[in-house]
């Protein structure tokens, strides 16, 4: 069997999704995918972004990651997701990406996806698990099978406990709150592995 393949597509600001996409990369790697990093398109316009120094400094840190394609959806065997919360919601650059599957998912190439999600906030309950969970309904919507955390390893609990995806707590300068690495990892991982049962399974029909 091929290696399970998977695309870490993440939006960021100012840089926390940005590195749980790269955990989650390094995570997958390590059991075995192959995986690739790639950003949603920013949608906010130049005055926004240029009035916040650190969210212009990180868009231009960032501009060699690529952009992320349907082509990428149609390649991965896996999703892993990242991105802060909006209101409890997906922000609007992840909406619009996924706004742009119709075409894929009128076709069932995003059946039997296996997918997984992850979010932070400037508070702990700042919708967090509401960001993750309003994202699996739209997998549902795909006919894709979610791989969320759960309490499958002791490691969840030590992160914010958080059994939809790992999520995180960020400070006013930037800071993480929680040390959520190995979560991310372990994440990653086990969506590999509910991959690779899944592809296992459709190799053999």
């Amino acid at each position: 069997m091929e290696n399970v393949k998977v695309a870490v597509i993440y939006y960021s600001a100012t840089g926390t999704n940005y590195t749980m996409g790269q955990w989650a990369v390094e995570g997958a790697e390590a059991a075995g995918a192959e995986a690739k990093l790639v950003r949603v398109p920013e949608l906010a316009p130049d005055e926004a972004v240029h009035a916040n120094p650190v969210w212009k400094q990180h868009l231009e840190d960032t501009s060699h990651i690529p952009e992320a394609t349907l082509a990428d959806l149609e390649w991965a065997d896996a999703f892993i997701f990242s991105m802060p919360t909006r209101f409890g919601n997906l922000p609007a650059q992840m909406k619009q990406f996924i706004d742009t599957t119709g075409g894929l998912w009128m076709n069932g190439q995003l059946i039997n996806k296996v997918v997984s999600g992850m979010s932070s906030a400037q508070n702990p309950h700042g919708g967090q698990e509401a960001t993750v969970k309003n994202l699996y309904t739209t997998m549902m919507h795909w006919g894709a099978i979610i791989a969320s955390p759960g309490y499958t390893d002791p490691v969840t609990f030590a992160s914010g406990g958080n059994p939809y995806g790992t999520s995180v707590t960020v400070d006013q300068e930037g800071n993480m709150q929680e040390d959520v690495e190995e979560a991310v990892k372990h994440q990653a991982k086990r969506t590999v592995t509910v991959a690779s049962w899944v592809k296992k399974g459709m190799e053999q029909q």
